[in-house]
């Protein structure tokens, strides 16, 4: 008993290594082929950036707390002796024109 499923492997096998011999002779397994191999160097680019984009996320999160902390130090009171002021605008009243 122990010989049959040595028999079913080696069957399957031979019918595997046969479907993969006439693959070359059905019309559009060629253009099949020649995409999944495209597929899988466009996985392996995608995988890749994918990686930079951890190294990217860093970056982001430290330029974010030196924003962070630039914003807090500018929104600390000034020092005593700058005070800003606005100038007063004071306008003359336009006399009215006096009708006859």
């Amino acid at each position: 008993m122990a010989q049959a499923p040595q028999d079913l492997l080696s069957k399957l096998a031979d019918r595997g290594e046969e479907v993969i011999g006439r693959i070359g002779e059905i019309p559009g397994a060629q253009r099949l082929l020649e995409q999944a191999s495209t597929l899988k160097e466009r996985t392996d680019e995608l995988q890749k950036k994918l990686r930079g984009l951890d190294e990217l996320e860093r970056r982001v999160e430290a330029l974010e707390r030196k924003v962070d902390e630039l914003s807090k130090s500018a929104a600390k009171p000034r020092a005593a002796g700058r005070k800003t002021t606005t100038a007063k605008r004071t306008t003359a009243a336009k006399p009215k024109p006096s009708s006859p």
